[in-house]
């Protein structure tokens, strides 16, 4: 990680929130979070929120973003939004491939790699979710679980689609459990990640690597320590003003 650039602060409101709480929690954000300097935070809402978002937040500092995105450009598929749809609410970051979906849906890794080009293709940065499960990770098999996830986009795409992508390396089994990845174990992952995309130590522009999985306040100092990981996905934190607005200054302050 480049310790002068900017860290990325992804927040996953997952389906939370109301108008109402929507509107005071980001006027909140706009008032307050204007002082963080050395971050790019992003705000991933449910659809229907989107225009509160781009209301309260356009011209401040803060992005926004939505969860999911279908893989069609339009047409008859009824509850899918595409990513232009989302691109006109001022979208700049779309969450791909989080395990809460794919395990619900039965998501492929080409269904997942087709979202993936969307976004790219409408000028939007995919934040795209890896992981294993514990059972995956006894068996020490999540180098090989996480690769697949990959090497379905690079061979489809090729490497070079990487370039201006986030990849959140989110266990699976850390998600919601309060049983967050060591800095160890996140470390070496997003190493082994960053091996895998930037083949032949070929480094691609604005690519970057963030931990999600049970962050919060106490371990986002360890976290953001790591030279490996340019930031973090926060799920649950992110609904909780005081959290969110905590693991923040410990990103832009360390400390």
């Amino acid at each position: 990680m480049n310790l002068n650039k900017k860290k990325i602060i992804i927040a996953n409101m997952k389906m939370n929130g109301s108008l109402s709480f929507n509107e005071s929690f980001l006027k909140n954000i706009k008032i307050n979070f204007n002082k963080f300097k050395n971050l790019n935070i992003g705000l991933c809402l449910p659809y229907p929120y989107l225009f509160q978002a781009q209301k309260f937040l356009q011209n401040t500092n803060i992005n926004w973003g939505g969860q999911n995105v279908a893989k069609f450009e339009n047409g008859p598929h009824t509850g899918e939004v595409s990513a232009k749809m989302l691109q006109e609410f001022g979208a700049k970051y779309v969450i791909v491939g989080h395990s809460e979906r794919s395990t619900a849906y039965c998501e492929s890794d080409e269904n997942i790699a087709a979202k993936f080009e969307k976004i790219k293709k409408y000028k939007m940065i995919p934040v795209l979710c890896v992981g294993e499960t514990l059972i995956e990770r006894e068996a020490g098999i999540m180098e090989s679980v996480v690769s697949s996830q990959i090497k379905t986009i690079i061979k489809i795409f090729g490497n070079e689609i990487f370039e201006n992508s986030i990849i959140a390396y989110e266990p699976i089994w850390a998600i919601g459990s309060d049983m967050a990845a060591s800095p160890d174990q996140a470390n070496k992952m997003c190493i082994f990640i960053r091996n895998l995309v930037c083949e032949n130590k070929k480094e691609f522009k604005n690519f970057n690597i963030i931990y999600g999985g049970s962050v919060n306040p106490k371990n986002a100092l360890q976290l953001f320590a790591s030279e490996s990981l340019d930031g973090v996905l926060i799920g649950r934190a992110s609904v909780n003003f005081d959290e969110f607005s905590h693991i923040c200054s410990r990103a832009e302050n360390g400390k």
